[in-house]
C-alpha cells in the first residue's frame, strides 16, 4: 500500500482553516472505524457461538473475515477522501447550547 500525498491547501479550503479539516476527517474517521468494528463482531458472533463444534474450521472461517476487513481502506483514507469528494456534512456545536449530562 503505497503513501499518497494530500495538497493541504485543497484540505484546508474545505473548511475554515486547516485544523477544522483535521478535525472533521479525525470524527469522520472514528465514525467509520466504530461501524467497521460492529460490522465484524455481527459477523463473527455467529462463529464464535459455534465454536465448539470444529475449531479448525471456525478458526480458518475467523481468519478468513479477518483478511477481509485488513484489505479495506483505512478509516483515515475514507475519511479524507469523504471530506475532500464533500460527502461530509458537519457543524459546530453553538456556544449556547447546553451540553448534555
Amino acid at each position: 500500500m503505497s503513501i499518497e500525498t494530500l495538497d493541504l491547501d485543497k484540505f484546508e479550503s474545505k473548511t475554515a482553516n486547516l485544523y477544522e479539516s483535521i478535525v472533521v476527517a479525525s470524527k469522520k474517521a472514528r465514525q467509520i472505524n466504530d461501524a467497521i468494528k460492529m460490522e465484524l463482531n455481527q459477523r463473527l458472533e455467529p462463529i464464535i457461538a459455534k465454536e465448539t463444534e470444529d475449531d479448525s474450521i471456525m478458526n480458518q472461517d475467523k481468519l478468513n473475515i479477518s483478511l477481509e476487513f485488513e484489505k479495506r481502506e483505512k478509516p483515515t483514507i475514507e475519511a479524507i477522501d469523504n471530506l475532500m469528494e464533500d460527502k461530509v456534512n458537519y457543524r459546530f456545536k453553538n456556544e449556547n447550547e447546553e451540553e448534555v449530562k
